[in-house]
C-alpha cells in the first residue's frame, strides 16, 4: 500500500486535451500582447521623431508669405 501512494505522488497525472489547449492559448495571448506593447511603443517613439523633425524642418525653412491677390477691378 505504501509503495502504491508513492508512485501516484510522484508521477505526473495526465493532463487532459483541454487544459493542453487552454494552457497553449494562454502562452499566445501572452506573446501577442507583448508584442502589441512593444509595437505601441515604437510607433509612439517614431511619432515623437517625426513630429520633432518636422518642427526642426520648418524652423529651418519657414514657409513663404502668401501672395496678397490683386482685387480685381469692376467694370461699369
Amino acid at each position: 500500500m505504501k509503495e502504491s501512494q508513492s508512485n501516484s505522488v510522484f508521477k505526473p497525472t495526465k493532463k487532459s486535451p483541454s487544459d493542453r489547449a487552454d494552457q497553449a492559448t494562454l502562452a499566445s495571448r501572452a506573446i501577442v500582447e507583448q508584442e502589441k506593447i512593444a509595437r505601441e511603443k515604437k510607433t509612439a517613439r517614431l511619432r515623437q521623431l517625426r513630429l520633432e523633425k518636422e518642427a526642426a524642418e520648418e524652423a529651418a525653412n519657414p514657409a513663404p508669405a502668401p501672395k496678397e491677390k490683386r482685387k480685381a477691378q469692376k467694370r461699369i
